[in-house]
């Protein structure tokens, strides 16, 4: 960058761009190009935890997994079959993209055509996943200095049919008790997963692992956020702010830890 004639290089680049082009890795990709320490996951781990057909597959046999249906635009699909395979109700949703844009909980299967869609005017690849019934955590983890933190969970509570992106975004339309009133044995189930996710991932600085826990208390995997929000109203903050911690002494334990780069 100029400035008054001056050009000035970046030394170190603090990504907090919940999603496109930061937790696809696409600003990783450039920064490594550059030669610019940052403090988020890899571009490696960012497009393997963005794209979530290639998470599943990555994270199968490690975390549990609702079953799902991959497809390509263009790919000839039978909505009665896929309705046989896993059920109703469905969840249809873009393969590569955040913040639930493009997500539609299919209730009847004369719904599923259209939902497949509106996921399609996102992307060129879906996932229509069987809906695993339960509460919904948030699990904050951050790997620095040697050392590993695990936040306290948060359940998220939406007043909608789901967690969309009015409910993640619009105050008033979901709840999230942070610590999450749990069983210790899930609490623990939780963290070995979140922990399992962040290795397999290859994950780096701080991510949130979201799980719906059934009845029976069984975790499955939702989705890992490599870059999670990090607004005031968002989950990792108020995670940090239940341990004790700051945002600016979250930050300053990621920096001080990837700036070595």
């Amino acid at each position: 960058i100029t400035v008054d004639g001056v050009r000035k290089a970046f030394d170190y680049a603090l990504i907090i761009i919940h999603g496109t082009p930061g937790e696809d890795g696409k600003l990783q990709g450039y920064l490594d190009m550059m030669g610019v320490p940052y403090s988020s996951c890899s571009m490696t781990s960012s497009v393997i935890t963005f794209d979530k057909i290639t998470a599943k597959r990555t994270l199968a046999g490690r975390v549990n997994l609702a079953r799902e249906v991959f497809l390509r635009r263009g790919e000839a699909f039978d909505p009665a079959q896929i309705v046989a395979e896993l059920g109703m109700p469905l969840f249809v949703k873009p393969n590569a993209n955040g913040s639930s844009f493009g997500v539609t909980k299919v209730h009847a299967p004369e719904e599923l055509p259209a939902a497949i869609e509106a996921a399609f005017a996102q992307g060129d690849e879906i996932l229509i996943e069987e809906c695993v019934t339960g509460r919904e955590m948030g699990c904050g983890m951050l790997v620095a200095g040697g050392r590993e933190y695990v936040f306290p969970i948060t359940e998220i509570v939406s007043k909608k049919d789901f967690f969309d992106y009015e409910a993640k975004y619009t105050a008033g339309f979901s709840d999230e008790i942070t610590p999450a009133d749990i069983t210790p044995e899930v609490k623990a189930e939780l963290n070995r997963m979140t922990r399992e996710a962040y290795r397999t991932c290859r994950c780096s600085g701080v991510v949130r692992v979201d799980f719906i826990v059934t009845p029976a208390g069984v975790p499955y995997f939702i989705e890992l956020n490599s870059i999670p929000g990090m607004s005031r109203g968002s989950i990792v903050p108020k995670q940090a702010r239940e341990m004790g911690m700051s945002l600016g002494e979250l930050y300053d334990i990621i920096i001080a830890d990837t700036c070595r780069k």
